[in-house]
């Protein structure tokens, strides 16, 4: 079946004029993959470049919806990517799997991505960078570092905008004081919440508070796919992307299918904690995500009655795997009663009182965070595409 509904695809999308290479979608080789499920869900790579991207956006839209008019497709998602598969087109045979031989005597080794290298990343239209903030566990303050960061980005002139993806545990709408569902004005394009001038989106604005979303990994992936692709983010500097804690399944799904320019690691500072953040660091170094730094959370509490200072989970471990690592360490958060408080009634700090300081370690790592994304250089993904 997939063979057969396939070929109707393709056929389809001939009749598609590509206007920048004046020809049709297909012989201009501007579908660099294209696959079928046994569900009948389609997923076409829509071969671009990141400075095209915005500008090939209505051609993607086309493309989607001609291949989701075929007879036996349920769904079709069209994503746009940067690159295509090395010698490869949607009429070809697929690569990978086992070896093959040939009767003058040599044989080739499989091909696909080695170990460690990421899959095709789908381009995100009219976003610069996006990045990662990410913890090994969770109880390390990570959401909170993750908004406030975003606030800060955006105090520095930058158009910001947060994503949440721990669909098990969103937090990002009660701290930015967001509720209801957001609008679509054409019943397919979603428009962002806008919670103190950030572009928001998350799971929690979809379902009741109070609701558990049993999930498994791919159907987290795939309603993360629909909010980087089909919410108008557009234009940002920055799409901060809230992760779920941990290094499971759903974790390295993420960091593979998401084009990420970077991730930040947060950790308190006790040992226990510093063993869950190597996992994320290794993670992120497996799928070759440049780590832009650590952040040491609740690394401090200074009583408010006495002014004394307590180093309640310890002090500096952080900052010390930074070093060993070679890795920026981009500050220390102190652990305080007014930041929770503000939290909780979606007034986050770094908005509220910016320049309080309470405020200040969060516009340190934003600028720490800056910087390190203006040292990164990072090879384009190789694109795999599996029949």
């Amino acid at each position: 079946m997939s063979r057969t509904v396939r070929d109707q695809i393709l056929s389809r999308l001939a009749g598609i004029r590509d206007p920048e290479r004046g020809r049709d979608v297909v012989a201009s080789g501007r579908i660099s993959g294209l696959t079928v499920d046994e569900a009948g869900i389609a997923r076409i790579m829509v071969e671009t470049t990141p400075d095209r991207a915005a500008a090939t956006e209505p051609l993607r839209r086309e493309i989607e919806q001609a291949a989701a008019g075929v007879a036996g497709v349920t769904r079709a998602a069209a994503v746009l990517t940067a690159e295509r598969t090395p010698g490869r087109g949607p009429g070809q045979a697929p690569r990978g799997g086992a070896g093959h031989s040939h009767n003058h005597g040599h044989s080739h080794a499989p091909t696909g991505p080695a170990a460690g290298q990421r899959p095709s990343a789908p381009v995100v239209p009219g976003v610069t960078a996006i990045i990662a903030v990410a913890s090994g566990k969770g109880g390390v303050g990570k959401s909170t570092l993750a908004v406030n960061l975003a606030l800060a980005l955006q105090a520095r002139g930058l158009k910001t905008g947060i994503l949440d993806a721990d669909v098990y545990g969103p937090s990002i709408p009660r701290m930015l004081g967001l509720q209801g569902r957001p609008d679509s004005p054409d019943g397919k394009r979603i428009t962002p919440k806008i919670g103190w001038g950030l572009k928001a989106m998350s799971i929690g604005l979809m379902v009741e508070e109070d609701t558990p979303l049993i999930w498994r990994g791919p159907m987290v992936q795939g309603a993360l796919d629909q909010f980087l692709r089909e919410t108008d983010w557009a234009p940002l500097d920055v799409l901060v992307l809230d992760m779920p804690p941990g290094t499971g399944d759903v974790q390295l799904s993420i960091a593979q299918r998401v084009p990420l320019a970077g991730a930040v690691i947060v950790s308190t500072p006790q040992d226990i904690a510093l063993l869950d953040a190597r996992k994320g660091l290794a993670m992120f170094r497996k799928v070759e995500v440049p780590i832009l730094g650590l952040v040491e959370n609740m690394s401090w509490f200074t009583c408010p009655h006495c002014g004394g200072r307590s180093d309640i989970f310890g002090h500096g471990g952080a900052r010390d795997e930074a070093l060993k690592l070679g890795l920026p360490f981009l500050g220390a958060v102190p652990l305080d009663l007014d930041v929770r408080i503000m939290s909780d009634e979606g007034r986050p700090v770094v908005a509220v009182a910016p320049e309080s300081e309470a405020a200040a370690p969060y516009h340190a790592i934003a600028a720490g965070v800056v910087e390190s994304l203006g040292r990164v250089r990072r090879e384009p993904p190789r694109i795999i595409i599996e029949d």
